[in-house]
């Protein structure tokens, strides 16, 4: 009798166990089928960048192996999604030549980007004496002398999703706006000051997250 009793019992558990899993399972897919849903409702995009103008103060390559440089640079900006906000939490602006950075990083006040909203930054972006590997600092010299430097304008940071209340964790962003930049008498630029030139780029930035 006392076996029997023992094996109603295992057998009762081992059902309360598959109903407790099963629910699990159920409850599980439940949610996931709703972020899907909710996902899929509101479509999120990533925000979009575009490089403005970049406003040239000093661009000094003569000294072998080094340069030194100096640009206030233009950034906007744009939310394209109605029903999800962006938190800029860090965002950090820097001018590379060749994939290799030729400028100290500037950091961008963090900010909340509301829906469809825009955004402008003005951000200065320099290095002093910044070493350039010497394959680099050839080709650099080379573009110089003929007029023209192809230089990229690199923003970095981590930006977080708002839906209604809900808040997503961090995601890196990875901003990057190719710009030429021209100098003596084949410069388009406009003259703004002493030694600064300031160019219209208006260039659409690839933006990865």
């Amino acid at each position: 009798m006392s076996v029997k009793e023992c094996d109603h019992h295992k057998g009762k558990k081992r059902k309360n166990f598959q109903r407790v899993f099963w629910c699990i399972v159920v409850f599980l897919f439940l949610v996931l089928l709703a972020i899907l849903l909710i996902w899929a409702i509101l479509r999120p995009t990533k925000p979009t960048f575009t490089l403005q103008d970049v406003t040239v103060y000093a661009f000094n390559a003569t000294v072998a192996n080094f340069l030194t440089s100096s640009f206030q640079v233009t950034l906007i900006s744009r939310n394209p999604n109605d029903h999800i906000g962006v938190y800029y939490d860090r965002l950090e602006t820097y001018v590379t030549y060749q994939s290799q950075q030729v400028t100290f990083r500037t950091s961008i006040p963090p900010t909340y980007q509301g829906h469809k909203e825009v955004n402008v930054w003005s951000p200065f972006v320099y290095g002093t004496n910044v070493p350039v590997a010497p394959f680099n600092f050839q080709g650099l010299s080379q573009n110089q002398a003929a007029g023209t430097v192809l230089i990229t304008v690199r923003a970095n940071g981590r930006v977080r999703w708002k839906v209604g209340t809900f808040i997503s964790g961090r995601y890196h962003l990875y901003v990057r706006c190719p710009a030429f930049i021209s100098f003596g008498a084949r410069t388009n630029g406009i003259v703004v000051g002493e030694n600064a030139i300031k160019f219209q780029i208006i260039q659409r930035c690839s933006v990865s997250v």
